[in-house]
């Protein structure tokens, strides 16, 4: 367990869940990519819950590793059972990278404090990268578009409404915001989806992850899987700045490999064989580290200070 217990991921997802079921939980004081990689080889653990960043950091420790070394984790992580992740979009590329690594593919899924767990891809049957998979049991789920109506076909993004005895009753002492956040007897989680041979895949977060501009919705998280693919990039992290002639301009902030570099001409060259040229990045920004929260989670507030401050 190296998750932080204020949140539900950490209490109720890994620590409760674990104790409920008469699981031994091996507690750590924090996450250190070392010491969780030799923790692995040391113990009998059959099951392991992180956010994605964990994954990544458990990635770069691997790439950095001795040749012996990497066949004692590859041992190690054939003796799991389940490793899940959660609390953020998983990038396909990560998902990718950490079965090649592990043999093991992450079983990803959605949810929050307000509604515990409300979709997952299967234990058992397929999980398709780049998808939060199928409401659970007792779990209803529905997509509204812009103008209040349900949207009824494939594909079309819908922000994410959820109905079921996992739904939190109302915010302590705030009946405004609670009455806010539900519709019909439906609570708006306030993310974006689209529903594909029912299953959902997340397009990002409203408030920060839907972009406009120049009439177009563009995600933030489609933007930043595509990235993700050039050879220089490490991290990154696609944000909508206020602009006079668009609406809102396409940034991104980079976290570069090792000894590479890239210039904002040579991403925008890159980016237009591969994306439409709305969602081509207008600026961008080097960083050492996205700005992230306890969880792990980058904090998209403060990338757009990033571009605020230049401006």
């Amino acid at each position: 367990h190296v998750l932080p217990l204020h949140h539900t991921h950490g209490i109720i997802n890994v620590l409760t869940c674990a104790l409920w079921s008469g699981a031994i939980c091996q507690m750590l004081p924090g996450f250190k990519a070392d010491e969780v990689w030799q923790c692995f080889i040391d113990s009998d653990l059959t099951l392991f819950m992180a956010v994605p960043t964990i994954y990544n950091r458990l990635i770069a420790a691997w790439e950095v590793a001795s040749v012996a070394e990497k066949a004692a984790m590859a041992a190690a992580c054939a003796r799991f059972r389940l490793m899940v992740s959660g609390s953020a979009a998983l990038p396909v590329s990560v998902l990718e990278q950490w079965e090649g690594i592990s043999g093991q593919r992450l079983l990803e899924r959605y949810g929050m404090t307000e509604i515990g767990m409300a979709l997952s891809n299967p234990l058992h049957g397929e999980r398709v990268p780049g998808f939060v998979g199928s409401p659970l049991p007792t779990v209803e789920i529905r997509l509204v578009d812009d103008n209040g109506q349900v949207v009824t076909v494939d594909g079309t993004p819908g922000e994410i409404q959820v109905k079921g005895p996992n739904v939190f009753l109302e915010y302590w002492r705030r009946p405004e915001a609670t009455a806010e956040a539900f519709q019909d007897g439906w609570f708006r989680t306030g993310d974006t989806a689209v529903r594909e041979n029912s299953i959902y895949r997340i397009l990002g977060r409203n408030s920060v992850d839907i972009i406009k501009t120049g009439g177009y919705k563009v995600s933030a998280l489609e933007i930043e899987e595509t990235l993700r693919t050039h050879p220089n990039i490490q991290e990154c992290a696609v944000v909508g700045i206020a602009d006079p002639k668009w609406g809102e301009r396409v940034c991104v902030a980079l976290v570069l490999k090792p000894d590479h570099q890239l210039t904002l001409e040579d991403l925008r060259d890159w980016a237009k064989e591969r994306l439409a040229p709305y969602k081509v990045p207008a600026d961008m920004q080097l960083v050492a580290d996205l700005p992230r929260n306890a969880m792990g989670k980058v904090t998209k507030p403060e990338v757009k200070k990033l571009f605020e401050v230049e401006n």
